[in-house]
């Protein structure tokens, strides 16, 4: 297959470059799916892979982030929808779970209607309705990614190698998604040609809370013996009006990308390693 690579300085775009090494690999200095440069040849390619996002999940709640997040999470993919309905490649785009409210008593599927709190989860509810509009097309959807660059994993082994026991929140729950994990699913689903359409990729195993995450880290990072204090997301964010809504209910049914071969590693066990090689 011929790939263009978009996003790729990202964390999943990062583990994608290195799963697809044949692919043309283009970061946002090289082509920002916002508009403004130069566009690649999409006739070049057959596949485009989309993982470029604007993912400043509190900084979309302002009045500049708003039309930064719908820029990048709206207006970007819906630009590619054009072009892949044009030139006839398949778009592949990396969506999120804050398309939920988080009220749902079980795991969220693949057809639940969306409901996003925030200004980011809209816009990225847009782009993914932009992007089911082409005929040809994956959308992956992981929640809680964690790979090469800033996330809540690395934020907590600074804390555990500086002795620092944190306040988490224990009442939003999902699972840790790790980005290669992300990038295998792609390039299987794209290797085997499964049916087209919308994918929950996630960690595999049970779900967990923030907080038991973030005691998963410190014992992997050998620090267990640094207690992490339960609280609540309305506790920690007291006071910052500012702070995006979340979705207390981070949890995808994973059964279609079972269904479709997709290998959804535990987490705990992904965490183990992530951690061995950080």
């Amino acid at each position: 297959m011929r790939v263009l690579l978009l996003g790729a300085g990202g964390q999943v775009g990062r583990a994608l470059a290195a799963a697809l090494p044949d692919a043309v690999a283009l970061t946002r200095a090289d082509f920002d799916i916002t508009g403004g440069g130069p566009e690649p040849a999409w006739d070049e390619h057959e596949v485009v892979v989309n993982a470029a996002a604007h993912t400043d999940v509190d900084g979309a709640q302002t009045p500049d982030g708003r039309v930064a997040t719908w820029r990048a999470n709206a207006s970007g993919p819906a630009l590619l929808a054009d072009r892949a309905r044009r030139h006839g490649f398949t778009l592949v785009h990396l969506s999120t779970e804050y398309v939920f409210d988080g009220r749902k008593s079980g795991p969220y599927t693949e057809t639940d209607p969306v409901a996003p709190l925030s200004a980011y989860g809209a816009a990225k509810a847009a782009g993914d309705l932009a992007v089911r509009g082409v005929e040809r097309h994956y959308l992956v959807r992981p929640t809680w990614v964690v790979g090469e660059g800033r996330n809540f994993v690395r934020t907590m082994l600074g804390l555990a190698g500086r002795g620092i026991a944190p306040t988490v929140v224990a009442d939003q729950v999902g699972r840790p998604t790790f980005a290669p994990d992300i990038a295998a699913a792609i390039v299987h689903l794209l290797d085997v040609g499964a049916p087209h359409g919308t994918y929950h990729v996630t960690g595999g195993g049970e779900p967990a809370s923030w907080a038991d995450v973030a005691r998963a880290v410190f014992a992997a990072a050998g620090r267990d013996d640094l207690a992490v204090t339960d609280t609540t997301t309305a506790e920690y964010f007291a006071g910052r009006p500012d702070v995006a809504p979340r979705p207390l209910n981070s949890v995808l049914d994973l059964g279609r990308a079972h269904a479709a071969g997709v290998v959804t590693p535990d987490w705990q066990e992904s965490l183990v390693r992530y951690v061995s090689r950080s």
